[in-house]
């Protein structure tokens, strides 16, 4: 691996990162002196400002997951993924706020829900679909937030050269404190500033790496010229080049657009911790006001992210005749932060650590704080319905953060977006249909919402341990069964569990409804 450390003005560095933490723990602060009640601290009051909400919403949404995991993934598959930006501004943001904002809103303020499984329970009238999707969350949330871990702590290690388990422990710490004791307050309050901080820094990382390459028309050129060089494996695999697509229905496409596209772009619509913050608004002209910020947030986000990624090849090739992956010693989550560090001035390093410190901690906050509500409230609480207990979600809170950060020191190299696509996938194969029907029917019924919701994880999982090869071969249970990692052919083992799971909840759903439309319960032997 060549390692470029950049050294960084230790005397700025502690200066900015000084201010950028007593400004986070006052707004945390702020956060503890605003929340006087159990509906404050775990749905900021429902009157939150709709631009708090919008960059609230997009940070916790883009974490170091995307930043550094799928601009990592970039550098080594292309500027393809730039359909991964496109798909989350026309589904994560115009839809999820207007066909699933709304009405969530509507919905969540009529029943006087507190959670998003608190509102599945009210919705369908069922405590064991609010208790089946506290399981759901607490299960496969634990992944994601030790991926956003990763993510913030490879990029301290590798800037200030401190080792991995102190960074690890510094950013889960700091953010767990915060949220404690301020609750969802805090949370917005500190991710709108954070989300303004990472939009700066992603803009002063474009402008730098073009400036660096010659500009815009000169670093594309040379990004397209490096076609020749893709590795055989990826040639073998459908790869065309950096700023290209890859053949269609080849297996790198199909991981493409079915993994990364689909199952991200998808996947937002019904993650429980972007959900809630419709309903700390006090009504829909805020939400409609949220979309005119929320969108070119996401564009500064993700468009720089992908388009940065790639050009990470032409910087290294041009500086050491290596492609970026291979300077990163193989390890796609290396990429970005030893760009960085290889090729940014020392002003613009501290900038963007600080970026990927507000990316890491926005996200990781809203995560820590939906698990713990989860284990506080809808899982353990015994008076859900009227006084949850604050003691238990700061219980829940801490025992989640825990599990997480050891979550987090077992993962393996080269995992951040692979762990984000697996809780988004889950989240979108389990909840949408019945999200959708819980927040649209006025008399839903429950056994067809919880069959479907089971039918979606059940099928999800089935064909992540068995199919997905991706973890399939590490899962082991297709080889343990069946003597194969995978037990269907090429080019199913590249097609996202999100592609089968969630289409079978869809149907289960409909058929059930059908069904029950056309036969009366009494003839149909279905219960109510």
């Amino acid at each position: 691996m060549m390692v470029i450390i950049m050294a960084v003005d230790t005397s700025i560095f502690a200066i900015v990162t000084l201010v950028y933490l007593v400004i986070v723990l006052a707004l945390g602060y702020y956060g503890y002196k605003k929340t006087a009640g159990s509906e404050d601290y775990m749905l900021a009051g429902r009157k939150s400002h709709p631009v708090i909400l919008a960059l609230s919403y997009g940070a916790t949404f883009i974490s170091t997951s995307a930043i550094v995991g799928f601009g990592g993934i970039s550098a080594q598959l292309g500027m393809g993924l730039v359909w991964l930006t496109v798909f989350c501004i026309g589904v994560g943001i115009l839809i999820a706020f207007i066909v699933f904002g709304r009405p969530t809103r509507r919905r969540g303020q009529e029943l006087g829900a507190f959670t998003f499984p608190d509102l599945f329970g009210k919705c369908f009238k069922s405590p064991f679909m609010q208790k089946i999707c506290g399981f759901i969350i607490i299960v496969s949330m634990p992944l994601y937030t030790a991926a956003v871990l990763i993510g913030g702590a490879r990029f301290i290690e590798a800037t200030l050269e401190l080792p991995y388990d102190v960074s690890l422990l510094a950013f889960a710490i700091v953010v767990a404190a915060y949220v404690l004791f301020g609750g969802l307050i805090a949370v917005m309050y500190t991710d709108a500033f954070q989300g303004a901080i990472m939009f700066v820094g992603m803009a002063i990382l474009l402008i730098i790496t073009y400036s660096l390459l010659g500009g815009v028309t000169v670093a594309n050129t040379a990004l397209d010229n490096l076609s020749s060089m893709v590795p055989a494996a990826l040639a073998a695999g459908g790869m065309t080049g950096w700023a290209s697509m890859p053949e269609f229905l080849s297996p790198i496409w199909l991981t493409m657009i079915t993994t990364m596209v689909l199952g991200v772009g998808i996947g937002v619509l019904a993650q429980p911790q972007l959900a809630v913050r419709f309903m700390t608004v006090q009504d829909d002209k805020s939400i409609r006001r949220a979309i005119m910020v929320g969108g070119p947030f996401i564009l500064m986000m993700l468009g720089v992210a992908f388009t940065v990624g790639p050009l990470t090849n032409v910087y290294f090739m041009e500086q050491s005749g290596q492609l970026a992956l291979e300077a990163a010693g193989g390890n796609v989550d290396s990429v970005i932060p030893l760009y960085i560090n290889a090729s940014m001035p020392d002003f613009f390093v501290v900038i963007f650590m600080l970026t990927l410190l507000a990316a890491a901690m926005s996200t990781l906050s809203s995560l820590i704080h939906t698990m713990g509500t989860t284990i506080g409230y809808d899982l353990f609480s015994r008076h859900t319905t009227i006084h949850p207990s604050m003691r238990g979600i700061q219980v829940g809170t801490i025992v989640m953060i825990i599990i997480s950060t050891i979550v987090a020191y077992l993962l393996p190299g080269s995992i951040i977006a692979r762990a984000t696509v697996i809780f988004m996938g889950l989240c979108a194969a389990s909840f949408i249909p019945a999200f959708l029907y819980a927040i649209y029917s006025k008399k839903p019924w429950t056994t067809a919402a919880l069959l479907s919701l089971l039918s979606g994880a059940i099928s999800w999982f089935l064909w992540t341990a068995l199919v997905h090869v991706k973890e399939s071969s590490v899962l082991g249970i297709s080889q343990a069964l069946f003597g194969v990692n995978a037990v269907l052919p090429m080019p199913w083992q590249n097609v996202d569990p999100i592609i089968i799971g969630l289409p079978i909840s869809a149907v289960v759903l409909g058929v059930l409804l059908l069904v029950r439309r056309c036969c009366p319960p009494s003839l149909s032997g279905i219960k109510e």
